[in-house]
């Protein structure tokens, strides 16, 4: 026969199994609680998504000239600054079409200077021929008073008469002379003679296609890219290299449809990194948000007007601006994971505003100083050949002036 439990242990255990059961239970609605509470002030103000990735300018390095690739400055992976030469191509074509660019101003230059110094001999010829016409008046107003007394014969009246006529005709003939040269001159300078700024024109255009033949860097940077190759005949637009500027990258976060409704322009953002890990964190604002989904702008935009429809969530890339002072002192490379934590607390203005910018996004002056260059020299030659002395370039090596001189300001003109 068994021995019968003790009533004791029975209600022991009961009474266990009671304080377990109400353990799990309020540890249950303490956790429903907590959750509740983090939904009531945080959770429900933000979104998150990993699908999200660290992106850039990728700067292309083009020649805008065609010509054959002598040196290479940088190399993948190599930093480069804004300005740095990266390519040179061969020089010579170039450098003879600006010498004899340069050689046709400085004569067109003479030639001006020549038109001018017409122009006054063809008025002061206008002046003897006045004189010469008031000398044949007044000598045939003299005949015919002699001839009214018949002093004289009439042929020799007949005489004078042809010489007043044949003066007041060369009058008339140096005075279209004059009126033709002053046609070419009238309202100009040298430097601002037709004939002149046609030629400048031409030297400046010259003057930009020797300068690039020199390839620089437009912005500071990483070197990604390279595919040019010394020897390499190039032709314009080719690409040869490209440069990435890695302090000004960006992140897009691709957030699903039903998250995009409380996100707006300038919300804060927390970023980390998959290179660096929860130890690093970065923080962001919203820049902008994509004009359509992902899908959308793919090379193979889905079509749904189908028999068979599946529903498939959408994304839409959401762009966020990184901190420069973060982003310095833990850089980014392009394509690198990360995931966004975006606040909208704050939701205040249109979903989708209007930013329009007056001023470039980017640009860069490296090659602002060619058209200043370009500009003086034009300036030196017509100085010189304006004025008789030796133009004097300024800006590039002293051989290669020496030369240009020399084809500019012939000795022999």
């Amino acid at each position: 026969m068994s021995t019968p439990t003790p009533v004791s242990d029975s209600s022991s255990r009961n009474a266990a199994r009671r304080r377990g059961i109400a353990l799990v239970g309020a540890v249950v609605v303490v956790g429903a609680m907590a959750g509740g509470a983090y939904w009531t002030f945080d959770g429900r103000f933000h979104e998150s998504t990993s699908d999200a990735y660290v992106d850039g300018n990728v700067v292309q390095i083009t020649p805008q000239v065609a010509g054959t690739v002598v040196a290479i400055g940088a190399d993948d992976t190599q930093f480069v600054s804004a300005g740095q030469e990266l390519v040179r191509l061969d020089p010579a074509d170039t450098r003879i079409a600006l010498d004899q660019a340069e050689a046709k101003l400085a004569t067109t230059v003479r030639e001006v200077r020549t038109q001018f110094a017409t122009s006054a001999e063809l008025a002061a010829n206008v002046a003897r021929r006045e004189a010469d016409l008031a000398m044949a008046n007044e000598d045939l107003a003299r005949r015919e008073r002699l001839g009214s007394s018949g002093a004289i014969s009439g042929e020799e009246l007949q005489h004078a008469r042809d010489l007043a006529r044949a003066a007041q005709a060369e009058l008339a003939a140096a005075r279209q002379q004059l009126a033709a040269q002053r046609a070419r001159i009238d309202g100009t300078s040298i430097e601002a003679h037709p004939d002149v700024l046609a030629a400048s024109a031409a030297v400046r255009a010259a003057f930009l296609n020797d300068s690039r033949t020199r390839l620089p860097s437009p912005v500071s940077g990483y070197v990604a890219h390279r595919s040019v190759q010394l020897g390499q005949r190039v032709a314009p637009g080719a690409p040869l290299m490209a440069v990435v500027p890695l302090d000004q990258v960006w992140v897009d976060a691709n957030f699903k449809e039903a998250e995009m409704a409380n996100m707006r322009v300038g919300q804060p953002v927390e970023l980390t990194a998959d290179l660096y890990g929860r130890s690093v964190r970065y923080h962001g604002t919203v820049a902008g948000f994509g004009a359509g989904t992902g899908a959308a702008f793919s090379l193979l935009p889905a079509q749904n007007a189908t028999g068979n429809w599946i529903k498939i969530v959408q994304r839409v890339p959401v762009r966020i601006a990184l901190d420069p002072r973060e982003l310095a002192a833990h850089p980014l490379q392009i394509g690198l994971s990360m995931t966004a934590r975006v606040d909208t607390r704050d939701r205040g203005g249109p979903r989708l505003p209007r930013l329009a910018k007056a001023a470039a996004v980017y640009q860069t002056d490296v090659f602002d100083t060619v058209d200043e260059r370009a500009d003086q020299r034009v300036h030196d030659i017509i100085a010189a050949n304006a004025s008789g002395t030796e133009a004097r370039p300024r800006g590039e090596s002293a051989a290669r002036l020496a030369h240009t001189d020399s084809v500019s300001t012939p000795s022999g003109l």
